[in-house]
């Protein structure tokens, strides 16, 4: 089964679902056997990494990506993302990795390094081929706007919190009025924030409980899952749900053979109320990049 896909803005094209993934090790390995056995080609993939907040100094940026490359065995990246508008100091990888939030003294240390210079590093490791192309994750409009004014190589993606909790209909039109597609991650809400024992997500009704959602699921003969992922990618935002189900991940890239009417997804987007759950200070981090 293989899902359609969007065109970014260098002409690239990117699948409208894809999976999340846990360690870029095993997620390497995995690849490199199906590459093996010819069930894929390098080609036929769209493996997506992020930069951490701790390797925004420019002179991290690259170090960092090849690092991560090898890790997954690859020559490049097919779209390496800025995880967050937020430059931490730097820790050495040999020290310990993923650096988390904290710094090598266990507390919480920012890194002069601009937005802009982060930017201008990452086109270079588009420059170079080892990125395809290069985007920007939990950005609002105003970074959206101001990445524009000094990208040489504007964003080809946008990757945010998006559901129809937190339905971000003018940070849509803002990327779709550039060029820029988006990708949501969290698509069903606070499901997997719950076992993260977060009060606001455990506050929050379960969008697979809701009447709305399961109304419209009942009508179609889908599931929860398959109607909020298809609410999503009608409205032209890529999904990459999580499962450890095959029968679910099976289920979750099924999710464009059937449409939403007009009434059913401004039904869905109706639920809206703002509410973000993956905030740094939700997790006790006073980064309050969201105020």
């Amino acid at each position: 089964m293989v899902a359609p896909t969007i065109k970014l803005n260098n002409g690239r094209e990117m699948p409208l679902v894809g999976f999340d993934y846990g360690n870029e090790v095993e997620a390497g390995q995995g690849v490199a056997r199906a590459i093996k056995d010819g069930l894929v080609k390098r080609e036929d993939l769209f493996l997506v990494s992020k930069l951490w907040n701790s390797f925004h100094d420019p002179e991290r940026v690259g170090p960092i990506a090849k690092k991560q490359l090898a890790d997954w065995g690859l020559d490049y990246f097919d779209l390496y993302i800025v995880h967050f508008p937020i430059a931490l100091k730097y820790v050495d990888p040999s020290t310990r990795y993923p650096p988390g939030w904290n710094d090598e003294k266990g507390g919480l240390s920012t890194s002069k390094a601009s937005l802009e210079s982060t930017w201008h590093a990452m086109e270079e490791l588009h420059s170079q081929g080892l990125a395809k192309s290069i985007g920007i994750s939990n950005y609002n409009g105003a970074l959206v706007l101001d990445v524009l004014r000094y990208a040489k190589v504007v964003p080809q993606a946008l990757q945010i919190e998006h559901h129809p909790y937190l339905t971000q209909e003018g940070l849509l039109k803002l990327c779709r009025d550039n060029g820029i597609a988006v990708t949501a991650y969290s698509s069903f809400g606070p499901a997997s924030f719950i076992e993260l024992d977060m009060v606001a997500a455990k506050n929050a009704p379960l969008l697979f409980d809701h009447k709305t959602v399961q109304g419209i699921a009942e009508k179609h003969n889908k599931t929860p899952a398959q109607i909020l992922l298809r609410w999503a990618t009608q409205r032209g935002v890529a999904v990459i749900p999580k499962s450890n189900n095959q029968s679910r991940l099976a289920q979750n890239l099924d999710v464009c053979s059937f449409d939403l009417s007009d009434s059913e997804l401004q039904s869905i987007s109706g639920l809206d109320q703002g509410l973000r759950f993956n905030n740094p200070l939700s997790y006790g981090v006073p980064m309050p990049i969201f105020a």
